[in-house]
Order: C-alpha cells, then structure tokens, then sequence
C-alpha cells in the first residue's frame, strides 16, 4: 500500500467533510436522546462509505474516457469557482 497516497487522500478527505452538511446532519440525528449512537455512527459511516463508492465508480469510468490533465484543471477550476461564489454571497 502507498501510504504517502493514503496519507493524501486521507487528510484531503477529512478536512474537506470537517463542517459540512453531512457532519451537521450527522450532529443532529446523534442529540436526538431517542436515537442511539451507535445506530447513528453506523448508518453514518455505512452511508458515506456507499457515496465514496460512487465517487470512486464514477472517477474511475471518467478517468477511462478523460486525460487526467484536464480532470486536474477542471476540478481546479470548479473548485476556484466554488469558493468565489461562496465569497460572493458572504
């Protein structure tokens, strides 16, 4: 296994989920005294392991008809775009 590349992937990954919507509904559903944690924690993580797996389905398939190169610019830019929109409405 390439660590340097797990390693990358999983610092990219966790920082980029730290905040966002799936780690606030996740928050939500954990206070609820009703529902238990671990029924949470599991539902949680079940549920974003199938996205990843989509995820990586779908790079995988455009990967096969796409130069990386041109993935590279245009997450880039989608990314750049992304954040200038969140400027914009701030």
């Amino acid at each position: 296994m390439d660590i340097k590349l797990f390693s990358t992937i999983f610092i990219a990954v966790f920082i980029a989920e730290l905040g966002d919507k799936t780690q606030l509904a996740t928050f939500l559903f954990a206070a609820d005294k009703q529902a238990s944690r671990w029924l949470v924690f599991a539902a949680a993580a079940t549920a974003l392991i199938f996205a990843t797996a989509i995820g990586v389905l779908a790079g995988s398939v455009v990967a096969d008809k796409v130069d990386e190169k041109l993935l590279s610019y245009v997450a880039g830019a989608g990314f750049i775009l992304i954040g200038a929109y969140t400027i914009y409405r701030a």
